[in-house]
Order: C-alpha cells, then structure tokens, then sequence
C-alpha cells in the first residue's frame, strides 16, 4: 500500500520467492522483516514522538483510536470462536479480559478499553464523547471493520499471524510514553496507564502467538499466508493513520 501522506512505503515483502517452506527461524525472521512497515513509520506518528502535534491532533488520534482498542476484543473473540484448540483458547481469552476487564464478586478490575477512555479524559476529552464514537473519521470505522471480519473469516492461525504486530508494539510503547511525559505536559500522568501496561503485555502476548505460527505453519503455503496475514495487519494501522492525519492536518 501507498500513502499519500508520508511516501511510498517498502514493499510488503510477502514471498519468500522459493516456493518452499523454510525453517522456524527464517519464518520469524520473515514476519520480523515486517517492522520497517508498521505504523510507527508513519508521518503522523513520526510527528507524534517527536512532540509537534497539537492538543486537537492528540485528541482526535486518541478518540479514533479507541475504536480500535474497542474492537479488540471483538477480534479476539472471532479467533476463539474458529479455533478448534482447547489449550489455545485458555491461553487466548486473557487477551479479551485484558482489555474489557473482569466483573466478579469481589470487584472489579480495569482493562485496557477503560484504561483508553482515561486517556482520553486526561487529554480533555469527555467521556461520552470518546464512547459514541462522533470523532471517528469513516476510514478509521471501515479500516477496524475490515480487521475484525479477517479474524471472523480467515483461518484462525492467520488471524493469530496478523496479531503479530505485537512483535514491534514494546519498542513502539516505550518511545510514546516516553514522548507524551517529554513534549504532552498537558495530560495528566494517570491517565497514561495504558502504553504502560502494554510494556508487558504485548511480549507476551506475542511470544504465545508466535508459538502457534511456528508450530502450525509449516508449508509453504501455510507460511507465506501468515506473512500475508501480519502485511494486512500492518495495512490496516497504516490506513488508520492515513485517515487520522487528513482529519486534523497540521
């Protein structure tokens, strides 16, 4: 995919232009190859880390963004429902209470869906605002939706490959944190809770996902869909960003 925005991006890198399935290791190196796509490239989010957004850009990035977080479990619970896999599922729906969060008889713990609607708060966002969803912009609502139906209809261990941007998430998480403590004094600190959970989360989660993809992805085929699987994935944040940075230019 091209932007408009920020160039021409590498190409996906999808083939591995032999035609034969490769080791464990070049398959990790292969999906690993995808980082130079991810959305952390991005102009906008260049911008971003670097402090030059305004507080109008902070906020529409964090409410259309919430669209995404909201949709997660969505995503998640579509790849519990195609996996045949007890031992998989157990592992997996940790990812659905870490971001709705847990009601039990003893209370209630926080996921990462209430986590983002602080954020937006701390960043002067009300929260009713964030939730019915009037600053999501109709590129970021169709990008989302097209995730989730890939996760309802492919393969199951393509919709696990296509999780794999967790992989480039830790280093991503570290560097914004940092960059809203240095340049967006304006926000409240509390209300950065979420990019530090996802400190550890993401290696987690991406440790048990990239489990399944080496274990289960052993042809050719098999292998070159699941690189195909985390490209689209890279597509979908990359056009996300798109429509967030032609919603509120500079």
């Amino acid at each position: 995919m091209t932007s408009t925005v920020s160039g021409t991006r590498p190409a996906n890198g999808t083939g591995n232009g032999a035609g034969t399935a490769v080791g464990p290791e070049a398959l990790v190196e292969r999906l690993r190859s995808q980082a130079n796509r991810y959305h952390s490239e991005h102009d906008f989010h260049v911008r971003m880390n670097a402090g030059e957004l305004s507080p109008e850009q902070i906020r529409g990035w964090v409410a259309n963004r919430f669209c995404y977080q909201e949709a997660i479990p969505r995503k998640d619970a579509a790849i519990l429902l195609n996996c045949p896999d007890r031992e998989v599922r157990q592992r997996w729906i940790r990812r659905i209470t870490d971001h709705d969060g847990t009601v039990t008889e003893t209370g209630t713990t926080e996921g990462g869906i209430e986590a983002w609607l602080r954020l937006g708060e701390a960043c002067g966002l009300e929260r009713a605002e964030i939730e019915d969803g009037r600053h999501i912009v109709p590129g970021v609502r169709f990008a989302v939706e097209a995730y989730v139906t890939f996760a309802r209809t492919r393969p199951w261990v393509e919709a696990v490959a296509s999780s794999l941007t967790e992989l480039f998430a830790p280093g991503l998480m570290a560097e914004r944190l940092a960059a809203f403590e240095e340049h967006y004094t304006w926000i409240d600190r509390d209300g950065l809770d979420y990019f530090r959970r996802r400190l550890h989360q993401a290696p987690r989660d991406s440790e048990h996902a990239l489990e399944i993809v080496e274990e289960r992805c052993r042809t050719a085929e098999q292998q070159d869909a699941a690189v195909a699987a985390l490209a689209f994935k890279n597509d979908v944040l990359w056009s996300m960003m798109d429509a967030i940075d032609r919603a509120y230019p500079a």
